[in-house]
């Protein structure tokens, strides 16, 4: 996730900046959406994995409604850019909530995940409600 978020950090400054240049826009757009693909990889294999599969799909649903959520900040971009007459503050802001977001995975979710995934292995396995079933051949 640290190099996700970074990667896009990186390439919305840079769009800002280079984003007049018609193969800088191509590149640097491939670039941000290719790290904005981790609100479908990343975030639902990093859930599962912590907290197990039994509610994997519910879990994932609701980080997926953070991406909804999100999308209620779209009107501020527009405010933003009415009252500084262009989209640059936009692209900064963009830019410095990914890479607090690149510093967050690293220095607060990666720690926190570790810490789970060890109590998770210390609690002795819970025996399934339902035995095995297998096939007598």
């Amino acid at each position: 996730m640290f190099i996700a978020f970074a990667l896009e950090a990186v390439g919305i400054l840079a769009l800002s900046k280079w984003g007049h240049n018609p193969m800088a826009f191509v590149l640097l757009t491939g670039m941000v959406f290719f790290a904005w693909g981790e609100i479908f990889s990343l975030f639902p294999a990093t859930c599962g994995d912590t907290f197990g599969s039994k509610y994997a799909a519910a879990n994932a649903g609701l980080l997926y409604t953070a991406k909804g959520t999100a999308a209620l900040l779209v009107p501020i971009s527009s405010v933003i850019a009415d009252a500084t007459g262009n989209w640059d503050m936009v692209f900064v802001l963009a830019s410095a909530v990914n890479a607090l977001a690149a510093v967050l995975a690293l220095f607060v979710l990666k720690p926190m995940r570790t810490r789970i995934m060890e109590a998770n292995a210390a609690q002795p396995a819970m025996p399934s409600a339902h035995p095995a079933v297998t096939l007598a051949e």
